[in-house]
């Protein structure tokens, strides 16, 4: 299989475990807005948990399906034609705000880690799809000194 050494199993597989952990933790955070009222529970901090916690589960499938998507193509049961027409990351959609005020900093903070992710992966994606040819600022550091020592010699 020919693969860009710019993606590699040991990326995708410490990218999926991070995933993993952080989903779960999404999920038990989240869980809460499935169960009944408690009374005098405030109504928007419970809309808030319900529309973040949409949003948040959502982003992280997103991106638990395109770390599969890698996977299978590192196993061989996807073709890399298969994975760059149907396996791109959809783009996150941002938390709102005002809704993240509502919530407790905790909360927040597993939010923010997930966009984080998101934004990671959503990187590592446009790279991949770009075959890691797009010039890195290393990169171009790299090829201007390779210039100048051209220019010298």
């Amino acid at each position: 299989m020919d693969r860009t050494p710019n993606l590699s199993r040991p990326i995708i597989e410490a990218l999926y475990t991070e995933a993993l952990v952080l989903a779960d933790e999404v999920r038990a955070v989240f869980a809460a807005g499935t169960r009944e009222p408690i009374t005098g529970e405030d109504a928007f901090v419970r809309l808030a948990l319900s529309t973040e916690g949409l949003k948040t589960t959502t982003r992280m499938m997103h991106v638990l399906a395109w770390l599969l998507n890698q996977r299978a193509l590192f196993s061989g049961e996807l073709s890399e034609n298969q994975v760059r027409m149907h396996g791109g990351l959809p783009p996150d959609r941002a938390a709102d705000e005002g809704q993240l005020a509502l919530l407790e900093p905790e909360t927040r903070e597993l939010i923010a880690d997930t966009e984080r992710l998101h934004r990671r992966i959503a990187r590592l994606d446009e790279a991949w799809r770009q075959r890691f040819d797009e010039s890195s600022p290393v990169q171009a550091f790299q090829d201007r000194i390779g210039r100048e020592f051209g220019r010298l010699g």
